[in-house]
Protein backbone atom coordinates (compact mmCIF):
# COMPACT_ATOMS: atom_id res chain seq x y z
CA UNK A 1 0.00 0.00 0.00
CA UNK A 2 1.96 3.25 -0.94
CA UNK A 3 1.83 5.90 1.74
CA UNK A 4 1.93 9.68 1.27
CA UNK A 5 4.06 11.64 3.37
CA UNK A 6 3.93 14.93 4.49
CA UNK A 7 6.06 17.52 6.44
CA UNK A 8 3.56 19.84 8.34
CA UNK A 9 4.34 23.04 10.48
CA UNK A 10 3.49 22.30 14.22
CA UNK A 11 -0.07 23.61 15.26
CA UNK A 12 -2.90 21.57 16.36
CA UNK A 13 -5.39 22.77 13.33
CA UNK A 14 -3.08 22.07 10.52
CA UNK A 15 -2.37 18.47 11.88
CA UNK A 16 -6.27 17.83 12.07
CA UNK A 17 -7.01 19.55 9.22
CA UNK A 18 -5.18 17.54 6.92
CA UNK A 19 -5.74 13.98 8.76
CA UNK A 20 -9.49 15.06 7.88
CA UNK A 21 -8.99 16.21 4.65
CA UNK A 22 -6.73 13.08 3.55
CA UNK A 23 -9.66 10.88 4.75
CA UNK A 24 -12.14 12.73 2.84
CA UNK A 25 -9.63 12.44 -0.45
CA UNK A 26 -9.37 8.62 0.64
CA UNK A 27 -13.30 8.18 0.98
CA UNK A 28 -13.41 9.64 -2.52
CA UNK A 29 -10.90 8.15 -4.68
CA UNK A 30 -10.46 5.02 -2.78
CA UNK A 31 -6.87 4.41 -3.81
CA UNK A 32 -5.79 2.41 -0.63
CA UNK A 33 -2.82 4.75 0.46
CA UNK A 34 -2.70 5.17 3.36
CA UNK A 35 -0.78 8.81 5.58
CA UNK A 36 2.42 9.62 7.53
CA UNK A 37 2.72 13.37 9.27
CA UNK A 38 5.58 14.52 10.20
CA UNK A 39 4.84 17.50 12.70
CA UNK A 40 7.65 19.79 13.21
CA UNK A 41 8.49 23.27 14.87
CA UNK A 42 9.47 25.99 12.64
CA UNK A 43 13.35 25.63 13.09
CA UNK A 44 13.28 21.73 12.59
CA UNK A 45 10.84 21.93 9.68
CA UNK A 46 13.69 24.37 7.86
CA UNK A 47 16.49 22.02 9.07
CA UNK A 48 14.45 18.68 7.31
CA UNK A 49 13.37 20.17 4.03
CA UNK A 50 16.98 22.34 3.78
CA UNK A 51 19.87 20.88 5.49
CA UNK A 52 18.72 16.97 5.50
CA UNK A 53 17.57 17.40 2.33
CA UNK A 54 14.07 15.22 2.90
CA UNK A 55 12.54 17.28 -0.29
CA UNK A 56 15.36 15.98 -2.36
CA UNK A 57 15.49 12.12 -1.18
CA UNK A 58 12.16 10.70 -1.64
CA UNK A 59 11.64 10.71 2.17
CA UNK A 60 8.60 13.01 1.69
CA UNK A 61 5.86 13.43 -0.65
CA UNK A 62 4.51 17.03 -0.18
CA UNK A 63 5.39 19.99 2.85
CA UNK A 64 3.78 22.80 4.70
CA UNK A 65 6.24 25.44 2.97
CA UNK A 66 6.22 29.22 3.97
CA UNK A 67 6.22 31.87 1.10
CA UNK A 68 9.31 33.14 3.25
CA UNK A 69 11.25 29.87 1.83
CA UNK A 70 9.69 29.71 -1.77
CA UNK A 71 12.56 30.89 -3.04
CA UNK A 72 14.99 29.35 -1.17
CA UNK A 73 13.23 25.99 -2.00
CA UNK A 74 12.93 26.70 -5.72
CA UNK A 75 16.95 27.34 -6.16
CA UNK A 76 17.78 24.48 -4.53
CA UNK A 77 15.24 22.36 -7.09
CA UNK A 78 13.54 21.37 -4.11
CA UNK A 79 9.94 21.96 -5.14
CA UNK A 80 7.87 20.88 -8.36
CA UNK A 81 6.59 23.65 -10.91
CA UNK A 82 3.45 22.71 -10.90
CA UNK A 83 2.17 24.54 -13.56
CA UNK A 84 2.00 21.62 -15.87
CA UNK A 85 0.10 19.71 -13.60
CA UNK A 86 -2.49 22.41 -13.22
CA UNK A 87 -2.52 22.12 -17.65
CA UNK A 88 -3.30 18.40 -17.26
CA UNK A 89 -5.39 18.19 -14.16
CA UNK A 90 -6.40 21.32 -13.09
CA UNK A 91 -8.21 22.81 -10.04
CA UNK A 92 -11.86 23.67 -10.57
CA UNK A 93 -12.21 27.77 -10.67
CA UNK A 94 -8.40 28.18 -10.29
CA UNK A 95 -7.09 30.70 -10.05
CA UNK A 96 -10.26 33.56 -9.64
CA UNK A 97 -11.59 31.21 -6.35
CA UNK A 98 -8.61 33.12 -4.81
CA UNK A 99 -7.02 36.67 -3.61
CA UNK A 100 -4.41 37.29 -6.31
CA UNK A 101 -2.63 37.74 -3.52
CA UNK A 102 -2.79 34.63 -2.29
CA UNK A 103 -1.00 33.26 -5.66
CA UNK A 104 1.42 36.27 -6.56
CA UNK A 105 4.60 35.07 -3.95
CA UNK A 106 4.66 31.86 -5.29
CA UNK A 107 4.76 33.12 -9.07
CA UNK A 108 8.32 33.74 -9.96
CA UNK A 109 10.90 31.89 -11.70
CA UNK A 110 8.63 30.71 -14.87
CA UNK A 111 6.67 28.67 -12.33
CA UNK A 112 4.42 28.74 -10.15
CA UNK A 113 5.70 26.91 -6.68
CA UNK A 114 2.69 25.90 -4.40
CA UNK A 115 -1.06 26.08 -3.70
CA UNK A 116 -2.68 28.38 -0.76
CA UNK A 117 -3.39 26.53 2.34
CA UNK A 118 -3.06 28.58 5.24
CA UNK A 119 -3.32 32.59 5.11
CA UNK A 120 -4.54 35.01 7.78
CA UNK A 121 -2.96 38.20 7.62
CA UNK A 122 -0.84 40.51 10.52
CA UNK A 123 -3.15 42.68 12.34
CA UNK A 124 -4.29 44.60 15.09
CA UNK A 125 -6.97 41.72 17.48
CA UNK A 126 -8.16 43.34 20.62
CA UNK A 127 -10.51 42.56 23.46
CA UNK A 128 -13.63 44.37 22.72
CA UNK A 129 -15.14 44.08 26.22
CA UNK A 130 -11.49 45.76 27.90
CA UNK A 131 -11.31 48.53 25.82
CA UNK A 132 -15.06 49.43 26.03
CA UNK A 133 -14.94 49.04 30.29
CA UNK A 134 -12.00 51.69 29.84
CA UNK A 135 -13.34 54.12 27.26
CA UNK A 136 -10.62 53.15 24.73
CA UNK A 137 -10.69 54.24 21.02
CA UNK A 138 -9.59 51.31 18.43
CA UNK A 139 -5.86 52.30 18.07
CA UNK A 140 -4.73 53.67 14.77
CA UNK A 141 -1.44 54.97 15.61
CA UNK A 142 1.36 53.50 17.36
CA UNK A 143 1.34 55.94 20.16
CA UNK A 144 -2.14 55.00 20.91
CA UNK A 145 -1.07 51.44 20.60
CA UNK A 146 1.29 51.99 23.55
CA UNK A 147 -0.69 53.97 25.84
CA UNK A 148 -3.72 51.07 25.59
CA UNK A 149 -1.66 48.48 26.94
CA UNK A 150 -0.21 50.57 29.33
CA UNK A 151 -4.07 51.37 30.35
CA UNK A 152 -4.88 47.80 30.14
CA UNK A 153 -2.42 46.30 32.10
CA UNK A 154 -3.35 44.47 34.39
CA UNK A 155 -0.82 41.69 36.21
CA UNK A 156 -2.43 41.56 39.75
CA UNK A 157 -5.92 40.21 37.42
CA UNK A 158 -3.54 37.82 35.25
CA UNK A 159 -3.32 40.18 32.18
CA UNK A 160 -1.02 41.64 30.10
CA UNK A 161 -1.45 45.35 28.19
CA UNK A 162 0.74 43.28 25.42
CA UNK A 163 3.23 41.12 24.32
CA UNK A 164 5.80 40.67 21.80
CA UNK A 165 6.97 37.60 19.93
CA UNK A 166 10.72 37.80 19.97
CA UNK A 167 11.68 34.15 19.97
CA UNK A 168 14.41 34.53 17.16
CA UNK A 169 12.81 32.02 14.68
CA UNK A 170 13.22 33.83 11.90
CA UNK A 171 9.77 34.95 11.29
CA UNK A 172 7.79 37.41 13.77
CA UNK A 173 10.93 39.24 14.92
CA UNK A 174 11.94 40.11 11.05
CA UNK A 175 7.59 40.62 10.68
CA UNK A 176 6.87 43.07 13.11
CA UNK A 177 10.41 44.82 12.11
CA UNK A 178 9.19 45.29 8.73
CA UNK A 179 5.57 45.98 9.43
CA UNK A 180 7.27 48.40 11.96
CA UNK A 181 9.10 50.69 9.21
CA UNK A 182 6.14 50.32 6.32
CA UNK A 183 4.09 51.59 8.82
CA UNK A 184 6.35 54.76 9.16
CA UNK A 185 6.57 55.14 5.52
CA UNK A 186 10.01 53.68 5.22
CA UNK A 187 11.03 50.29 2.84
CA UNK A 188 13.62 47.61 4.89
CA UNK A 189 14.35 46.58 1.35
CA UNK A 190 14.17 47.66 -2.36
CA UNK A 191 14.89 45.37 -5.19
CA UNK A 192 16.67 41.97 -5.05
CA UNK A 193 16.55 42.14 -1.13
CA UNK A 194 18.99 45.35 -0.86
CA UNK A 195 19.11 46.36 2.21
CA UNK A 196 17.36 50.48 3.17
CA UNK A 197 17.92 49.61 7.11
CA UNK A 198 20.04 53.04 7.52
CA UNK A 199 16.61 55.18 6.84
CA UNK A 200 15.10 57.28 9.23
CA UNK A 201 11.72 55.46 9.30
CA UNK A 202 13.76 52.36 10.21
CA UNK A 203 15.67 54.14 13.02
CA UNK A 204 12.04 55.26 14.62
CA UNK A 205 10.45 51.40 14.53
CA UNK A 206 14.04 50.10 15.99
CA UNK A 207 13.45 52.84 18.28
CA UNK A 208 9.57 51.79 19.53
CA UNK A 209 10.54 48.39 19.60
CA UNK A 210 12.79 48.63 21.99
CA UNK A 211 10.97 50.93 24.28
CA UNK A 212 8.02 48.77 24.31
CA UNK A 213 9.91 45.51 24.62
CA UNK A 214 11.35 47.58 27.90
CA UNK A 215 8.13 48.69 28.93
CA UNK A 216 7.19 46.39 32.04
CA UNK A 217 3.86 48.66 32.87
CA UNK A 218 2.96 47.38 28.95
CA UNK A 219 4.19 44.20 27.95
CA UNK A 220 4.12 40.52 29.04
CA UNK A 221 7.80 39.53 30.20
CA UNK A 222 9.56 36.55 28.57
CA UNK A 223 9.44 38.34 25.23
CA UNK A 224 12.59 36.20 23.67
CA UNK A 225 10.88 32.70 24.53
CA UNK A 226 7.61 33.52 22.77
CA UNK A 227 6.66 33.13 19.17
CA UNK A 228 3.75 33.61 17.53
CA UNK A 229 1.89 30.45 18.45
CA UNK A 230 2.84 30.97 22.24
CA UNK A 231 1.55 34.84 22.05
CA UNK A 232 -1.25 33.87 20.05
CA UNK A 233 -2.29 30.86 22.99
CA UNK A 234 -2.16 33.42 25.18
CA UNK A 235 -4.76 36.07 23.91
CA UNK A 236 -6.80 33.22 23.71
CA UNK A 237 -6.51 32.56 27.61
CA UNK A 238 -7.58 36.18 28.31
CA UNK A 239 -4.07 37.18 29.60
CA UNK A 240 -3.59 39.56 26.61
CA UNK A 241 -5.65 42.40 26.21
CA UNK A 242 -4.61 43.26 22.47
CA UNK A 243 -1.94 42.43 20.44
CA UNK A 244 -0.57 42.48 16.54
CA UNK A 245 -0.47 39.37 15.13
CA UNK A 246 -1.98 36.95 12.11
CA UNK A 247 -5.53 36.79 12.12
CA UNK A 248 -5.41 33.26 12.68
CA UNK A 249 -5.20 33.88 16.13
CA UNK A 250 -8.20 35.54 16.35
CA UNK A 251 -10.09 33.37 14.66
CA UNK A 252 -8.55 30.71 17.02
CA UNK A 253 -9.96 32.46 19.92
CA UNK A 254 -13.79 32.12 18.98
CA UNK A 255 -13.18 28.20 17.92
CA UNK A 256 -10.57 26.89 20.37
CA UNK A 257 -12.42 24.47 22.90
CA UNK A 258 -10.53 26.40 26.01
CA UNK A 259 -10.71 29.82 24.82
CA UNK A 260 -11.62 31.95 27.24
CA UNK A 261 -12.13 35.54 24.96
CA UNK A 262 -14.74 33.64 22.72
CA UNK A 263 -17.24 36.89 21.61
CA UNK A 264 -15.09 39.24 22.72
CA UNK A 265 -13.24 39.48 20.06
CA UNK A 266 -11.96 41.94 16.87
CA UNK A 267 -9.90 42.79 14.34
CA UNK A 268 -8.39 46.23 12.73
CA UNK A 269 -6.00 47.51 10.77
CA UNK A 270 -1.95 47.45 12.13
CA UNK A 271 -1.54 50.85 13.39
CA UNK A 272 0.51 53.48 11.40
CA UNK A 273 3.63 55.46 12.32
CA UNK A 274 2.81 59.38 12.01
CA UNK A 275 5.86 60.66 10.84
CA UNK A 276 7.50 59.75 7.21
CA UNK A 277 3.79 59.72 5.38
CA UNK A 278 2.87 56.71 7.85
CA UNK A 279 -0.04 54.58 6.82
CA UNK A 280 -1.63 51.06 8.21
CA UNK A 281 -0.25 48.21 6.22
CA UNK A 282 -0.35 44.27 6.85
CA UNK A 283 2.10 41.88 5.69
CA UNK A 284 1.72 38.84 3.44
CA UNK A 285 2.97 35.75 4.59
CA UNK A 286 1.27 32.27 4.06
CA UNK A 287 1.89 29.02 3.58
CA UNK A 288 1.45 26.52 0.71
CA UNK A 289 1.36 22.72 0.31
CA UNK A 290 4.28 22.03 -2.46
CA UNK A 291 5.13 19.16 -4.16
CA UNK A 292 8.42 17.62 -3.48
CA UNK A 293 11.15 16.96 -5.96
CA UNK A 294 12.11 14.16 -4.81
CA UNK A 295 8.53 12.18 -4.24
CA UNK A 296 8.74 9.04 -6.15
CA UNK A 297 4.38 8.94 -5.87
CA UNK A 298 3.99 12.45 -7.38
CA UNK A 299 0.73 11.89 -9.14
CA UNK A 300 -0.97 10.47 -5.76
CA UNK A 301 0.58 13.59 -4.13
CA UNK A 302 -1.30 15.98 -6.98
CA UNK A 303 -4.67 14.47 -6.62
CA UNK A 304 -4.43 14.57 -2.86
CA UNK A 305 -3.12 18.64 -3.10
CA UNK A 306 -5.52 19.15 -5.95
CA UNK A 307 -8.56 17.60 -3.45
CA UNK A 308 -7.22 19.90 -0.46
CA UNK A 309 -7.49 22.88 -3.23
CA UNK A 310 -11.37 22.70 -3.41
CA UNK A 311 -14.15 24.51 -1.93
CA UNK A 312 -15.04 22.03 1.01
CA UNK A 313 -11.80 21.02 2.31
CA UNK A 314 -11.11 24.89 2.31
CA UNK A 315 -13.67 25.50 4.26
CA UNK A 316 -12.84 22.17 6.30
CA UNK A 317 -9.06 23.73 7.34
CA UNK A 318 -11.01 26.57 8.87
CA UNK A 319 -13.42 24.68 10.61
CA UNK A 320 -10.27 23.01 12.33
CA UNK A 321 -9.20 26.13 13.65
CA UNK A 322 -6.49 27.39 10.42
CA UNK A 323 -7.64 29.86 7.67
CA UNK A 324 -8.77 28.84 4.74
CA UNK A 325 -7.65 31.13 1.55
CA UNK A 326 -10.70 30.67 -0.84
CA UNK A 327 -13.18 33.69 -0.95
CA UNK A 328 -15.95 31.52 -0.83
CA UNK A 329 -14.47 30.44 2.96
CA UNK A 330 -14.05 33.51 3.31
CA UNK A 331 -17.78 34.89 2.71
CA UNK A 332 -19.60 31.09 3.78
CA UNK A 333 -22.64 31.84 6.37
CA UNK A 334 -21.96 29.02 8.46
CA UNK A 335 -17.84 30.48 9.34
CA UNK A 336 -18.74 34.10 9.52
CA UNK A 337 -21.89 32.93 12.39
CA UNK A 338 -18.43 31.04 14.06
CA UNK A 339 -16.16 33.60 13.66
CA UNK A 340 -18.18 36.84 13.16
CA UNK A 341 -15.13 38.78 11.57
CA UNK A 342 -14.09 36.48 9.28
CA UNK A 343 -15.57 38.03 5.89
CA UNK A 344 -12.95 41.16 7.09
CA UNK A 345 -10.10 38.70 5.12
CA UNK A 346 -10.81 40.55 1.70
CA UNK A 347 -10.30 43.96 3.12
CA UNK A 348 -7.29 43.19 5.52
CA UNK A 349 -5.56 42.00 2.23
CA UNK A 350 -6.24 45.14 0.10
CA UNK A 351 -3.27 46.85 3.20
CA UNK A 352 -0.94 44.05 2.64
CA UNK A 353 2.71 43.69 1.57
CA UNK A 354 4.73 41.77 0.39
CA UNK A 355 8.32 40.37 1.71
CA UNK A 356 11.06 40.33 -0.76
CA UNK A 357 11.87 37.04 -3.69
CA UNK A 358 14.91 36.37 -2.29
CA UNK A 359 16.68 32.51 -2.12
CA UNK A 360 18.55 33.90 1.21
CA UNK A 361 15.56 35.29 2.70
CA UNK A 362 16.08 33.18 5.64
CA UNK A 363 19.37 34.59 6.19
CA UNK A 364 18.55 37.73 6.17
CA UNK A 365 15.82 37.25 8.50
CA UNK A 366 18.29 36.07 10.95
CA UNK A 367 19.82 38.97 10.54
CA UNK A 368 16.83 41.10 11.86
CA UNK A 369 16.46 38.89 14.28
CA UNK A 370 19.96 39.52 16.14
CA UNK A 371 19.08 43.16 15.25
CA UNK A 372 15.84 42.91 17.06
CA UNK A 373 17.89 40.99 19.78
CA UNK A 374 20.35 43.05 20.20
CA UNK A 375 18.13 46.05 20.23
CA UNK A 376 16.06 44.87 23.35
CA UNK A 377 18.74 43.32 25.39
CA UNK A 378 21.34 46.44 25.11
CA UNK A 379 21.51 50.09 24.79
CA UNK A 380 23.75 50.62 21.71
CA UNK A 381 22.89 53.24 19.62
CA UNK A 382 20.03 52.24 16.52
CA UNK A 383 22.25 53.46 14.23
CA UNK A 384 25.35 51.34 14.68
CA UNK A 385 22.75 48.58 15.22
CA UNK A 386 21.14 49.44 11.78
CA UNK A 387 24.53 49.95 10.31
CA UNK A 388 26.19 46.82 11.58
CA UNK A 389 22.91 44.92 10.10
CA UNK A 390 22.78 47.00 6.72
CA UNK A 391 26.35 45.86 6.07
CA UNK A 392 25.61 42.21 6.86
CA UNK A 393 22.73 41.50 4.22
CA UNK A 394 24.72 43.57 1.66
CA UNK A 395 27.06 40.76 2.16
CA UNK A 396 24.11 37.91 1.99
CA UNK A 397 22.31 39.42 -1.12
CA UNK A 398 25.79 40.61 -2.98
Amino acid sequence: MPTLRIAVRKFDPFESAIRRQFADFARAVDHGAGLELEVLELNDLHRRLFEQRGLADGSLDITFLSTDWLAEAQAAGLIDDLTPRLARAPIADFPQAWSPSLLELQSFAGGFWGLPYHDGPACLIYRTDLLAEAALAVPRTWAEFHAAARRLHAPRLGRHGTALALFPDGHNSFYDFCIQVWSRGGDPFGDGARPRLCSPAAAEALEFLRALAADDAAVAPGAPELDSVKLGLLFCEGKVALMTNWFGFAALGERWRESRVKGRIAVAPIPRGTGYGGRSVSLNVFWVLALAAGSRQKELAWSFMRHAATAPMDKLTTLEGAIGVRRSTWSDPDVNRLIPFFHELEVLHEHARQLPVHPRLADIARVIDDLLAKATATSLPVESLLREAQERVERIVA
